[in-house]
């Protein structure tokens, strides 16, 4: 089965590569998804959250995400001991689904991680790719899906990789700042010979 790695910073239009390669009969692992995923029934995550950022959690057990990331996003000590317990076990899980695709006959998987290298998921792929946008265009990207300022936009940006980070790391970087239909086209032709 080929596994396709795809990353970049939040805002640059992951998504849209992702419908595209799910388009050519790609199952796509939506890191973010599967985390959600785990953090409904996973027990020894939450268990490891709740030691860690105990604070993060409301009276009634369930794990407040908002107050969690405005936590993580001004402590890098904090974000750093976050990652590392979500990469663990999100690790676990996502060599769990990749196996159960095989199993059913899948030809390719995509993962899609914001952390697909630091979480050393993109050591179970065989082609890793970014998906990279200028700065203004994420901050607008961000503001429009999460219905926050400016401000926290940029915080969020501040606190993830930088465009080198990510050409370094990737085999393959592509540009999103155009329209869907540019950055298709050129998608389609960087990946056509590895799909």
């Amino acid at each position: 089965m080929k596994v396709i790695g795809v990353t970049g910073g939040t805002g640059s239009g992951k998504t849209t590569l992702l419908r595209f390669l799910q388009g050519r009969g790609a199952a796509v692992l939506d890191c973010d998804r599967v985390y959600d995923e785990l953090l409904a029934r996973d027990e020894a995550l939450q268990s490891d959250l709740r030691r860690e950022f105990g604070e993060a959690f409301s009276p009634d057990g369930t794990l407040d995400r908002a107050a969690l990331a405005e936590t993580v996003f001004s402590d890098p000590a904090r974000l750093r001991r976050l990652n590392a317990i979500v990469y663990y076990h999100m690790g676990l899980e996502v060599r769990r689904l990749l196996v159960e695709a095989k199993n059913r006959g899948t030809e390719m998987a995509v993962i899609d991680a914001i952390n697909l290298v630091d979480s050393g998921l993109s050591e179970l792929c065989g082609l890793t790719v970014a998906v990279l946008a200028d700065e203004k265009t994420r901050l607008r990207r961000i503001m429009q899906r999460d219905g926050i300022d400016e401000a926290r936009a940029q915080k969020r940006i501040a606190a993830q990789k930088t465009e080198e980070y990510f050409r370094k790391h990737c085999k393959i970087a592509l540009e999103n700042n155009g329209t869907e239909e540019e950055f298709l086209a050129a998608a389609e032709a960087a990946l056509e010979e590895y799909i």
